[in-house]
């Protein structure tokens, strides 16, 4: 019962951080917030116990936070050029001049969720050398029909 529990609260958490990104809450918050949702929804994936659960929500929030917080303009119009025209698989890195953050990622190919016809999805594996220290994450964009921008969904 713990279990359900958990995971009803992570993926409420997700969907109300989500909704609400752009209505005044910071990029690191949200990025946190996705961040310890997404973590605490592979940590009882993978550990199938609450402390793995609550480990992987402490790791990701870690991450989100980071990922969200240090990611500025720029990085964020390379990382949807790389959903947008990269080939599958293959890796692309690039160094941000003005904050010294690096970032190399490796998209996976488009897909269509059950629900969506008509946007396309990809996952990606993000590596953020921030602060000189490697940071690993996972993320899954959908491209906006109306704007052509890839929106992160987690």
């Amino acid at each position: 019962m713990k279990k359900i529990a958990a995971l009803i609260t992570a993926a409420a958490l997700t969907l109300s951080l989500s909704g609400c990104a752009d209505q005044g809450i910071s990029k690191g918050t949200a990025g946190a917030g996705l961040g310890a949702a997404s973590g605490a929804l592979l940590g009882q994936a993978i550990g199938h116990n609450t402390q793995a659960t609550l480990l992987g929500a402490a790791i990701g929030t870690v991450l989100g936070y980071i990922v969200g917080n240090e990611m500025d303009k720029a990085d964020r119009i390379r990382l949807n050029d790389v959903y947008n025209s990269s080939p599958s698989n293959s890796p692309v890195s690039w160094q941000n001049p003005d904050t010294g953050n690096s970032y190399s990622v490796v998209p996976q190919p488009a897909y269509y969720p059950d629900h969506d016809q008509t946007s396309p999805c990809r996952k990606a594996e993000i590596l953020a050398t921030i602060d000189g220290k490697a940071q690993k994450t996972y993320t899954t964009a959908c491209r906006n029909p109306q704007t052509g921008e890839w929106i992160l969904q987690n």
